[in-house]
């Protein structure tokens, strides 16, 4: 809804910022402005400013920043409508209303509110009554005391085909108006009299992230289907855009508790019962896109807590694909896994909160699904079984739609097929050298690293060749020296061969590169395999005919001519360190491009009084780069 500039500005102008931030936070004076310890982050001394002059709050711990709106709608995690109008009735402002056709709308929306909370309070007198005693006791019999059912207002609908719409059309409700919030059906033949949809069920109220009731659930009490029925799509419910107790679980998420996704109301009551007062469920349908997004705006990584059971599983694995193509960099999601045949409620029931709580401790990031959705009971005993895993994972991490978040999730999954493959578990799994062959590579030092990791050495008297690499060369140039140094010292293959996975490259032909050569590490040839030849040896001619079958051969011995003019006549144990020194390099210059690139991204988002963030973030990577070596 977009809202007038001069209503912005009088509102703005009738909010006094240090009263708002006062009701939250405790403020003390400092000359023209006032401050206190962030609401947004945990600190010991005060780092948060308010200035009513510029009318704008600024924290120099967090970076948090803004007006009267942003503060609003971040302490309580509102929409940018929600606030105004929050703040606009505090002020005694009316909203405006842009269109006849708007106010007409917006008053019939008004009068259907008006109709679902008239039916929520019936509902609720009804299982008080007599004929909901079935309701009542079931609900008991599920754990719910008197408080639970009262702060969740759970209601009964008696089996009756009149008696809620009757009851309504008392209370002045027309029949359009009960149709069009699904409460009660109109048979589309004409010819039959309308009837409630909601009949011999507890019910359960759904609401909107204002904390107004939009549409119900109902659970069937006793033989009959379906099992749970929910309201149909109306003017004031989308099932897709909206979660089963998100305007609870918002104002948990400001608090910094986690917001957890289950998938029942039962589930969702039993786990704020518990205290995990962040939980909410999709309503009667998988997870969608929007309500992702929806959760993303609350929570950076929410946590997907699915069923034992194969359901489960299968649910889990809906979520994931759905998620992948709207990841962000800091947006993701991690999945609970409960023990099988136990869902959250009669988890807590048997087993405590604590049980749940030690669930979510074990919580497994996306990346984890994601590997085993293609890996699990997959055979990767040859080749071609390797290859086809590859091409399955390299397709997920495609559907990935932002690309630094892309980038990073190909070279993690490219790091565990390498892994997996050195462990003797994968394709080409061969036996370990024997231990004293001659043949065999050492590390430089335990774990791995160089001692000469600390720092550039200077490798020439002439003046460190490729610490110029390290400082001087373009990324591309930098991508280029950093593999080709690995064909021209072969011996560092192994050693390097997490590093040389981890490292982000630009141009795909050395990425295939890279492929071949992390493949060929992970076959782990042993003495045995190459009679009268190294084992370098023999793992170079493997690349070479990989990678002149892959079209590569002419790549491959430009990097290998260009790596040596850089390399030179260089100690081994030194290069090797200035190797390390520039792949940690280069991964800095690439993430913080890309933070440059998102930072941009956010100042063509911001208000001019929003800007000086961003552009100290900015400035910040700038000199944290230019000052580098």
């Amino acid at each position: 809804m977009a809202f007038p500039p001069n209503f912005l500005d009088e509102l703005r102008n009738r909010i006094t910022l240090s009263e708002l931030v006062g009701r939250r936070v405790v403020l003390k004076r400092k000359g023209r402005e006032h401050a206190g310890l962030c609401p947004f982050h945990n600190e010991k001394t005060p780092s948060f400013w308010v200035n009513d002059q510029k009318a704008f709050f600024h924290c120099f711990g967090c970076g948090a920043h803004g007006d009267a709106i942003g503060f609003a709608m971040r302490i309580d995690n509102l929409s940018f409508p929600e606030a105004v109008e929050r703040l606009a009735g505090e002020a005694g402002l009316e909203v405006p209303e842009t269109t006849p056709h708007e106010r007409e709308r917006a008053k019939a929306v008004a009068t259907l509110h008006q109709v679902t909370e008239t039916a929520t309070i019936w509902f609720e007198q009804q299982l008080r009554m007599p004929g909901g005693k079935p309701g009542l006791d079931y609900l008991r019999g599920r754990g719910l005391g008197e408080d639970t059912i009262t702060r969740f207002r759970l209601g009964f609908a008696p089996d009756n085909r009149e008696a809620l719409q009757a009851a309504l059309r008392r209370t002045g409700a027309t029949d359009r108006q009960l149709v069009d919030t699904g409460l009660v059906i109109q048979p589309e033949d004409g010819g039959r009299a309308p009837y409630d949809r909601f009949r011999g069920r507890v019910m359960f109220p759904i609401h909107d992230r204002r904390g107004r009731i939009i549409a119900f659930g109902g659970r069937i009490i006793g033989a009959g289907e379906p099992k749970y029925l929910n309201s149909p799509e109306t003017e004031l419910f989308h099932k897709g855009d909206n979660l089963y107790c998100l305007h609870l679980a918002r104002e948990a998420a400001a608090k910094g508790r986690p917001v957890i996704v289950a998938e029942g109301y039962m589930d969702v009551i039993a786990l704020h019962v518990a205290g995990f007062d962040g939980a909410v469920a999709p309503l009667g349908t998988a997870l969608t896109e929007s309500q992702i997004a929806l959760l993303w705006r609350y929570a950076d990584e929410p946590y997907l807590c699915f069923d034992g059971d194969n359901a489960g599983r299968r649910a889990a694995t809906r979520a994931a694909e759905r998620a992948l193509p709207l990841l962000k960099p800091g947006k993701s999601l991690r999945f609970v896994t409960l023990p099988p045949s136990h869902d959250p409620d009669s988890l807590i029931r048997d087993h405590g909160p604590a049980a749940f709580e030690a669930c979510l401790k074990q919580a497994r990031p996306l990346v984890d699904i994601v590997w085993d959705l293609e890996t699990a009971g997959q055979p990767m005993d040859t080749p071609e079984r390797s290859a086809s895993v590859a091409a399955a994972l390299q397709q997920r991490a495609a559907s990935i739609g932002d690309p630094i978040v892309r980038g990073y999730y190909q070279d993690a999954l490219r790091k565990r097929l390498w892994e997996l493959r050195r462990s003797g578990n994968g394709a080409g799994g061969g036996r370990r050298p024997a231990r004293g062959d001659p043949r065999v590579r050492r590390s430089p030092a335990p774990g791995g690293r160089s001692r000469f990791d600390a720092g550039p050495p200077a490798w020439f008297p002439d003046g460190a060749a490729l610490r110029v690499a390290a400082q001087d060369l373009d990324v591309g140039r930098r991508e280029r020296v950093l593999l080709g140094a690995i064909l021209a010292r072969p011996a560092w293959l192994h050693d390097l061969a997490e590093e040389i996975a981890a490292l982000p490259l630009s141009r795909s032909d050395l990425d295939r590169l890279r492929t071949i050569l992390l493949d060929v590490a992970g076959m782990a040839l042993a003495p045995d395999d190459t009679p009268g030849d190294t084992l370098e040896a023999a793992e170079m001619r493997i690349v070479t005919g990989r990678a002149t079958a892959a079209g590569l051969a002419a790549v491959l011995e430009a990097l290998r001519h260009e790596a040596e003019r850089w390399l030179g006549t260089a100690d081994p144990e030194a290069a090797l360190g200035q190797w390390r020194h520039i792949a940690d390099r280069h991964r800095a210059t690439v993430t913080d491009a890309a933070d440059r690139r998102a930072a941009a991204a956010d100042l063509a988002d911001k208000s001019v009084e929003d800007i000086e963030l961003p552009l100290a973030r900015i400035e910040r990577m700038l000199r944290r780069s230019g000052t580098e070596d």
